[in-house]
């Protein structure tokens, strides 16, 4: 008898943990995530960081020390444990990454929240991260602003791998295809391998209900509050929809035949704000093939706990999916809102992170010296 998390892989989904720190890799757990729960990748954002550092900070003390010793600022310092982390997870999932051709096996490391909306220094950031951490199998993560999407095109056309983060409405989605696809065009004109290339597109879920379901509660009719905790669900076929439009179209299909991989689309912010809510409610409405769902590790053992999980989910729901819009656009939800103030409060809520995590590094520094 499988197990729901194999039953999902079976499916055509990747399970990927939304979570690192250094006591994880070392303890042995994320090994035996992998060995026991399916999971063939792991995604970080700078909130992630900023609670295995500042949470754990046990794990760092020594690195921390030698770092103060060598007069290394908050930044350095920063740069230094995370991306050790990165490599010595990307070195746990090799396996993965070589049985699965470079499609799973990933680990995901953010640029600079700071830098979401400067396009040169997100691109330069990038490629130093990529050599930093030195293995083929991590993705950096830029954010989906606009910014972000001649970032985007820049970094894919040098030929480094790419997590899209903070992606929301499908109109900045189908920007986001377009800048990955003109990004592998660059680089197959620089004559580099197409295959070597891979990129997902997160695309978030759990927090576009959060937004709307406060909004259809001030609305508070009983046409509205029958549309709550549908959006992100809906949202997320629809984007499916878009996927798989966009990569059976000819400019698409060219690259592909070229060696080109599709970017898969990547369900983020999984796990569920509404206690109401089941807790693998973004996991089992979410299946179909090509696809990554990223799951903080409650979230992951719900599923596991699940039972049997149904077969794709996605496929064939795109006329209900665009009736939920059209009853919430009816309802009067201005959905472009939504969309902008998600992306506006996802960029500014990982630059505080990254700001308290430059303030718990910044300490440690301190009291190492002292």
């Amino acid at each position: 008898m499988s197990t729901p998390t194999e039953q999902l892989a079976a499916a055509g989904v990747s399970i990927w943990l939304d979570d690192l720190s250094r006591s994880r890799i070392t303890s042995g757990n994320l090994a035996e995530l992998i060995r026991t729960r399916n999971v063939t990748g792991v995604t970080t954002n700078p909130s992630i960081f900023q609670a295995a550092i500042g949470g754990g900070a046990a794990a760092y003390t020594a690195q921390i020390a030698e770092l103060a010793s060598a007069g290394a600022d908050v930044d350095e310092a920063i740069f230094a444990a995370t991306t050790d982390d990165v490599r010595d997870a990307s070195d746990i999932f090799l396996p993965v990454y070589e049985a699965t051709h470079g499609v799973d096996g990933r680990v995901s490391i953010e640029v600079s929240p700071d830098l979401a909306h400067d396009t040169d220094a997100t691109i330069a950031q990038a490629k130093q991260l990529h050599e930093r951490v030195g293995r083929e199998n991590v993705l950096i993560k830029i954010p989906a602003t606009k910014a972000g999407l001649p970032a985007i095109t820049a970094v894919i056309g040098a030929g480094i791998s790419v997590n899209v983060t903070l992606i929301f409405s499908l109109e900045r989605y189908a920007e986001v295809i377009e800048a990955y696809l003109a990004g592998l065009e660059k680089a197959h004109a620089a004559g580099i391998d197409l295959s070597t290339i891979h990129s997902v597109a997160s695309f978030f879920v759990s927090r576009v209900d959060t937004e709307v379901d406060k909004r259809l509660a001030a609305i508070g009719t009983d046409e509205a509050l029958a549309l709550k905790s549908l959006a992100g669900v809906a949202n997320a076929r629809l984007a499916y929809e878009l996927f798989e439009k966009a990569f059976a179209e000819s400019r698409a299909q060219t690259l592909v035949e070229a060696g080109g991989n599709v970017q898969r689309p990547l369900w983020a912010s999984t796990g569920v704000k509404d206690p109401a809510l089941p807790d693998t409610l973004y996991v089992t409405e979410l299946v179909a093939p090509n696809t990554v769902n990223t799951m903080p590790e409650k979230t992951l053992e719900a599923t596991f706990d699940h039972g049997e999980v149904a077969g794709d989910t996605i496929s064939g729901t795109y006329a209900a999916a665009h009736k939920v819009f059209a009853d919430l656009s009816a309802a009067g939800i201005d959905f472009a809102d939504v969309t902008q103030l998600l992306e506006d409060e996802g960029v500014e809520k990982f630059i505080a992170s990254w700001h308290d995590l430059q303030k718990t590094v910044g300490e440690a520094l301190a009291a190492a010296k002292a």
